[in-house]
């Protein structure tokens, strides 16, 4: 049985979440806090496993609160987010501060889309209960060897990753060691509109590759690194001699729009040209796509369980054998590198 304690301030949505939670035959909801000091010593006595968290509280703000939780108590935090332009920066720093993962806040209409929300919460309570809080942790700003501003990569070569749950700050770590002359990224995050051009900002101001959200024919060219904008595909395709972005919004994927096996796809026909990797996250997604761009000449690589939050996507690409190195997050960005580094 999974504890869960709410902390939010108003009385209806501490209900609402209630109704849904208890839906599920593995959750309680031990206990409903107002605001974080009421929810201090509710963590004391109730000793739940999952905390869901609101943002905005009176007497003090969730990112406050969660700051001191992670240093003093760590455990294992599901934000409650607004969905909104104005909302994702918080939610993103929240994660920075190591929430596991957030969902929007129910609406007061939620009755009508009960089985969808409930089955989403579940879900995210599900594997919060299960993530690694102490792998990324670990691994958070530890040093590696810097990659020479003279190393020379292959001009065709393109890297690609894919990530879920615990993704935003794993891209994080890779981002920001590389140089500015690196090879063109693609990724395929799981993460919903909005989020995704927050994400990607965020990411451009941290590091020294120019980071943007993938817009319609984007060319792909080195030091530039393209982020899949939420509920989008994103494919690169070749016009005019050019590898370039492409946006759809087909069918959903493994249940995600985007599909890191869609991306790992359309990289297939330059296999020989592309280093790829999976990152932590829930599910399998791109673990297929990985072993058909390895087969095809394409270097791979996955997490590892010691660093990964949640160590799905990676473990499913090591038992299909997708994955020829299995590496911690901290060495991901060298090993990217070195496989397209020219001989």
């Amino acid at each position: 049985m999974i504890k869960v304690l709410i902390v939010d301030d108003s009385p209806s949505l501490r209900a609402i979440l209630t109704e849904v939670l208890e839906l599920a035959p593995d959750i309680r909801v031990v206990g409903a806090a107002e605001d974080p000091y009421e929810a201090r010593e509710m963590i004391k006595k109730l000793n739940p496993d999952v905390l869901t968290l609101d943002i905005e509280m009176p007497k003090m703000n969730g990112l406050s609160f969660l700051k001191n939780l992670m240093r003093l108590r760590p455990m294992s935090v599901v934000m409650l987010s607004t969905l909104t332009q104005q909302g994702s920066p918080a939610t993103l720093e929240a994660l920075e501060l190591g929430a596991i993962d957030f969902i929007a806040k129910p609406t007061t209409n939620v009755a009508a889309q009960l089985n969808a929300y409930a089955e989403t919460l579940h879900q995210k309570i599900r594997i919060a209960r299960q993530a690694n809080l102490y792998a990324f942790r670990a691994e958070k700003g530890k040093k590696q060897a810097p990659v020479s501003q003279n190393a020379q990569f292959k001009n065709s070569a393109v890297l690609a990753l894919g990530a879920s749950t615990g993704g935003t700050e794993a891209l994080r770590e890779v981002l920001v060691r590389l140089p500015k002359h690196c090879p063109p990224v693609v990724i395929a995050q799981h993460i919903p509109p909005v989020f995704s051009t927050s994400f990607a900002l965020r990411m451009d101001r941290c590091c020294d590759v120019h980071v943007k959200e993938a817009e319609e024919g984007d060319v792909l060219v080195p030091g530039h690194v393209f982020i899949a904008p939420g509920d989008m595909h994103l494919k690169v395709v070749q016009k005019g001699g050019r590898l370039q972005c492409h946006l759809s919004q087909s069918e959903k994927v493994n249940r995600h729009r985007p599909s890191v096996d869609v991306l790992f796809d359309s990289l297939l026909p330059w296999a020989k040209q592309i280093s790829a990797g999976l990152l932590t996250g829930m599910g399998s997604d791109g673990a297929a796509a990985l072993l058909r761009l390895r087969e095809a000449g394409a270097k791979t690589l996955a997490q590892d369980e010691a660093t990964s939050v949640v160590w799905g996507m990676p473990r499913a690409a090591v038992e299909m054998a997708s994955a020829e190195r299995v590496v911690p997050l901290s060495k991901v960005t060298m090993e990217l590198l070195n496989a397209v580094k020219r001989a």
